[in-house]
């Protein structure tokens, strides 16, 4: 799902919980940004360094939130978010950090794509 705004695509029917024939529930996306220069790039670093912390302390059903620059590509960013189900992610999305968080790295952007997975195998990834 694409929201050239670099806001959160709306889940719709996208990314339902799956996973339960495999014996967990998961909900998980990914988002690349595209920043829009070097300033930027700081600055979009800098906010997501204060509020991953926050995520960690604060965010039982967030089970992976990782955040990655790309190789050779200086001006883009790609996070991989896995939650314990649907209603973590939404419980997320409502955090004050992440509504800031939100709110500030849209002045930092070109744009950003939003992909929501169904996994289809996985190590690492707690079972219920």
């Amino acid at each position: 799902m694409i929201n050239g705004s670099g806001g959160r695509a709306g889940a719709g029917g996208a990314g339902t919980v799956v996973g339960a024939e495999w014996g967990w529930l998961m909900f998980a996306l990914v988002v690349r940004f595209e920043l829009l220069d070097d300033e930027a790039a700081v600055e979009f670093d800098r906010l997501a360094s204060e509020t991953l912390p926050l995520i960690e302390s604060s965010e039982p059903g967030t089970l992976v939130y990782a955040t990655h620059r790309i190789e050779d590509e200086p001006l883009a960013r790609v996070f991989y978010e896995v939650y314990r189900d649907r209603e973590a992610f939404e419980s997320h999305e409502r955090q004050p950090h992440v509504v800031r968080f939100h709110a500030e790295k849209e002045r930092c952007l070109a744009g950003a794509r939003v992909e929501f997975l169904e996994p289809s195998g996985t190590k690492g990834i707690p079972r219920d």
